[in-house]
């Protein structure tokens, strides 16, 4: 191997795997070994898995020759579920080699990977391995995102594998990384890196190709304006970059700690200066990006009664797909959790041996066993939030079988599960979510008022009308509408007990702050445009969920926006697919009294300046993203507004819109801001590329990266939009 070979798999390991000495665990996923790949009780067969050399991609392949490797990214791994947990492994092995399974749950809807270990131990080198290098690749600052994303995609671009680049491979590589290029353009660029004059690049001239393709014009004119004559960026300087651009009340103290964090260079780190590359480090970083950090984690006061807030909640939970013939799956509920859902519902109807399963009913979706439903809630539940967690019942079950799910949520859920008031006597408002911290709320029918229990006992066996989100199921239901609960189910009911809605005013005077209605999205939306004060000081009082509209078979989700206004708690989502739903605690008595004509609280003006790697939309190799931005307000409907840029033509790599907009904001505690990126298309509607959306209040000024997300809500590894952010206070 000459020098140049070498130099250029440093490079490979110097991008991706830097910290790999200080891990010893991966040393074991490095070195690989065989796994029992598991598709049926007959389909059973030996693959060998590996960690590649870039830390972050998996391969396995057949022990048979001529088959193909494949392989999976460790950032699309939702989960590593050790045991027999997913549906696939509990079907499909026996009991006895429970310790030797693992299954590894991809994001989005991609089918889990049922695996088994030749021990216990290998497992669990197996499990734990992997979380930690994922709990690893959860944070790599910007940089290291960026050269893994092109190093690998300079790998692909190598068709023969020799670790060169010929003139035909390098204008591949710039349609993988979404940027087309004409035969000039590549032609000069390569002919600037190829310095042996050898007709390829390797080693060095990698390294120089790399270094062209992500220079920042952008970032360089707002460097020289801050760096002026000198070729550093100083202290004082610094500060005033802070002040100025950024809105940050900093000090020097500020400006030393930015460059002992981020200046690369030890000779310009010595001297307190900060370098170009030190500057665009710290302009990368997630700290400094638009959501502030202080934002990322619950901030807000959770000592209020559970009403006060909005509650992130998933519809048909179980459904890994559309509505009417996908699989369901206890992973479903994994990944809704480890998304920070707070409310999950399980659709719960007879099943075979006595045990109640879960599907949707008078559907072709598969069934799963209503306990192995609650074993994986009570497992991940609290990974993401320690917040409690509502477990919606849709009870379908006859009073034999409900007595089940109450046995098996005693015995699964433990102490965690609240089966009785908080506190002495009966309650008269909420706990807090943070009273509520690690349990388990139940909601469901209940055979009586929860006061009745403080007063006299009950007898079991008595008939409540059933309530179901379905419209369907409500329609083929009409002749049985009256159902028996079983009292053990009954009684682990507590604050969220589910009735019928018989309008405002029958709920004023005759609920209780514990019974809960759900809405569905058509009739909610019509009572939020009717009786919207009438609703918000309902749900000032109670809790209110809203679910998707039977219509939505393909799991598609309504705009929660004009109901979360209306002061509903609890909109729930298929697929959970957009993960921006914070806790966030609103001021409804004061959103009732609003005035729609007051003049604007604050003007917020955004420029679009550039993006950065942004997705291909269409996977064929010959396909160039055209992009551009919307800029979107959602809130009051004083406040909701879009603005757009203009496409960039044949260029997600780095287009460049530089393009300002301004939005009034009147209420912006319930603003949201959405950055949406999509495909231009002159024939057809737009292609979604990836957006981000963040609270009004969590806006970072100044200069700051967006980060992208996909469909499901999961963060593209390298993809950003670069803006400029300032709010003015127009009071």
């Amino acid at each position: 191997m000459d020098n140049k070979d070498k130099e250029y798999r440093r490079l490979v390991r110097n991008f991706g795997v830097w910290w790999m000495d200080t891990e010893p665990n991966l040393q074991f996923l490095l070195q690989g070994g065989d796994l029992l790949k598991v598709r049926s009780p007959n389909w059973k067969k030996t693959r060998l898995f590996k960690l590649q050399e870039d830390c972050k991609t998996m391969w396995h392949e057949s022990k048979k020759p001529f088959k193909t490797k494949q392989t999976f990214s460790l950032e699309d791994i939702a989960a590593v579920c050790p045991g027999r947990q997913s549906d696939g492994l509990r079907k499909n092995t026996e009991k006895q080699v429970e310790q030797r399974c693992f299954s590894i749950i991809f994001k989005g809807r991609h089918k889990n990977l049922d695996l088994i270990a030749s021990s216990q131990e290998e497992a669990r080198l197996w499990v734990h391995s992997l979380e930690k290098i994922m709990a690893k690749l959860k944070n790599p600052d910007t940089q290291q995102k960026t050269e893994h994303w092109i190093i690998t995609l300079l790998n692909k671009a190598d068709i023969n594998k020799d670790t060169k680049l010929s003139q035909s491979e390098i204008k591949d590589f710039l349609r993988l990384i979404n940027m087309e290029a004409d035969d000039q353009y590549a032609k000069v660029l390569f002919k600037q890196c190829d310095t042996s004059n050898s007709g390829y690049l390797y080693g060095e001239d990698i390294k120089h190709f790399y270094d062209l393709l992500t220079d920042r014009e952008e970032i360089d004119v707002i460097y020289k304006t801050y760096a002026q004559t000198s070729e550093f960026i100083s202290p004082d300087n610094l500060v005033e970059f802070l002040r100025k651009e950024q809105r940050e009340k900093a000090v020097l103290a500020d400006a030393y700690r930015i460059i002992n964090t981020y200046e690369p260079d030890e000779n310009v780190k010595t001297k307190r200066l900060l370098s170009k590359d030190g500057f665009l480090m710290y302009l990368q970083d997630p700290e400094t990006a638009v959501l502030n950090p202080d934002h990322r984690d619950v901030y807000q006061d959770m000592t209020k009664p559970l009403n006060h807030y909005f509650i992130s909640s998933s519809h048909n939970t179980y459904l890994m797909e559309d509505q009417l013939k996908g699989p369901s799956s206890p992973a479903a509920f994994i990944k809704a959790l480890l998304k920070g859902c707070r409310c999950v519902e399980l659709d719960c109807w007879d099943g075979s041996d006595n045990e109640p399963v879960i599907y949707h009913g008078y559907t072709l979706t598969s069934k799963i066993l209503f306990k192995d439903a609650i074993q994986a809630i009570k497992e991940y539940a609290f990974k993401t939030s320690d917040y409690p967690v509502i477990i919606s019942l849709e009870n379908h079950c006859s009073v034999e079988q409900q007595e089940v799910i109450a046995h098996h949520m005693s015995c699964i859920l433990g102490s965690a599960l609240v089966t009785a008031p908080l506190g002495d006597g009966m309650p008269t408002n909420f706990p807090s979510p943070q009273e509520l911290k690690g349990r388990f709320l139940i909601k469901g029918k209940r055979l009586n008022k929860l006061e009745t229990t403080f007063a006299a006992a009950e007898t079991d066996g008595v008939t409540e009308e059933e309530e179901s989100d379905d419209e369907n199921e409500q329609k083929k239901e009409k002749s049985k509408k009256k159902l028996k609960l079983a009292k053990e189910l009954s009684d682990m009911v507590i604050y969220c007990k589910s009735v019928h809605f018989n309008g405002f005013d029958d709920a004023q005077k005759n609920l209780s702050f514990y019974e809960m209605s759900s809405f569905n999205e058509g009739k909610a939306v019509k009572l939020a445009e009717e009786s919207a004060n009438a609703f918000i000081r309902h749900n000032v009082e109670k809790l209110s969920r809203i679910y998707p509209a039977g219509s939505r078979t393909n799991s598609s989700n309504y705009n929660p926006v004009p109901l979360w206004n209306s002061g509903c708690q609890i909109g729930t989502y298929h697929l959970l697919v957009e993960n921006y739903v914070y806790r966030i605690q609103y001021r409804v008595k004061e959103i009732s009294e609003w005035d729609g004509n007051i003049c604007p609280c604050f003007s917020d003006f955004h420029q679009i300046i550039s993006g950065q790697q942004l997705p291909k939309v269409n996977k064929k190799k010959s396909s160039i993203v055209d992009p551009l931005v919307k800029v979107q307000l959602y809130g009051v409907p004083a406040d909701e507004a879009e603005k757009k840029t203009c496409y960039i033509e044949n260029n997600g790599f780095n287009p460049l819109w530089n393009e300002n907009f301004q939005f009034d904001v009147r209420v912006p505690d319930l603003a949201l801001v959405r950055f949406l990126v999509e495909d231009h298309d002159t024939i057809s509607d737009n292609e979604f590329i990836g957006q981000f959306t963040l609270p009004f209040n969590s806006l970072q000024m100044g200069y700051r990266h967006v980060p992208l997300l996909d469909k499901n809500g999961d963060r593209f590894p390298s993809a950003t939009l670069f803006v400029h952010i300032m709010i003015l206070d127009s009071k």
